[in-house]
């Protein structure tokens, strides 16, 4: 059975032992690491989901030709790898004029290991918000055709119903699916003040594993209106929320958090 985090329902008295519904970082530089030090800290890094990649011949059933799209939307690392994968399995050259349309610079500055990276074709949200990405593409968007690389399970209605709504050309490329892992072994023996989904499928995972999940005080946080979203109509309360102006990134949205906790006390 599930253990949970700060009991009786008192969530903002305990946030010291958190768990990141990520792999854990490559560099000891994370800044998740930085945080840890900062607020003392005990911190566990573990996938909720795992991505499995939709292989060139299923690809080819939605009769898309890549190389027929002027700009590509991309909202994370992972659209990025599976993006050139079937470029490369598929035998595709991606024009040196190719457009990339990024939700935040990180994404951006992750191109660098496929392309000669140039700002003129390579594009980012301000605050990696949907609306920051929106008026990039909406700067540029004239004579565009937009390919939105996504999970087959899992695009974001905001993209779609913007792109849509700006009578844009597009086309949602799924080149990856998404799928519960099994996340009993860190559960079922650790208890957790602070959990940070940073997708709906993540929130998904957490009921596949444990179908009568309660919350019972553990505070949430959750990256992206869409995460967010996927919380509270699974009924759990949220109480860290990112990217915001103030808080662009997960670890800065718990920093915020628990230094306002601290001024409390």
């Amino acid at each position: 059975m599930v253990k949970n985090g700060a009991k009786n329902g008192s969530s903002s008295k305990l946030a010291r032992k958190i768990l990141i519904t990520q792999p854990r970082p490559d560099s000891d530089k994370s800044p998740y690491f930085e945080l840890a030090k900062k607020h003392n800290l005990e911190l566990a890094f573990h996938p909720f989901i795992k991505l499995e990649p939709i292989a060139a011949r299923d690809f080819r059933k939605q009769k898309i030709d890549i190389a027929a799209y002027s700009a590509v939307i991309l909202t994370s690392r992972n659209a990025i790898d599976h993006f050139f994968r079937m470029c490369e399995e598929m035998k595709i050259v991606i024009g040196q004029d190719t457009k990339y349309f990024c939700i935040t610079e990180a994404v951006a500055l992750y191109l660098q290991k496929f392309i000669l990276y140039r700002k003129r074709k390579v594009f980012y949200g301000a605050d990696g918000t949907n609306k920051s990405l929106f008026d990039v593409i909406n700067r540029h968007k004239e004579n565009e055709r937009f390919l939105y690389v996504c999970s087959e399970n899992q695009q974001d209605n905001e993209i779609v119903n913007w792109l849509k709504t700006n009578k844009c050309e597009y086309e949602l490329a799924f080149m990856y699916r998404t799928v519960s892992n099994d996340i009993k072994p860190v559960l079922d023996k650790e208890t957790f003040d602070l959990i940070c989904f940073f997708t709906p499928s993540g929130v998904k995972s957490l009921f596949d594993n444990y179908p009568g999940y309660q919350q019972n005080g553990t505070t949430m946080g959750a990256f992206g209106n869409n995460t967010a979203k996927a919380l509270e109509e699974a009924g759990l309360k949220l109480e860290i929320k990112a990217p915001a102006p103030q808080s662009p990134s997960m670890v800065a949205a718990i920093d915020q958090y628990l230094s306002s906790l601290s001024k409390k006390k």
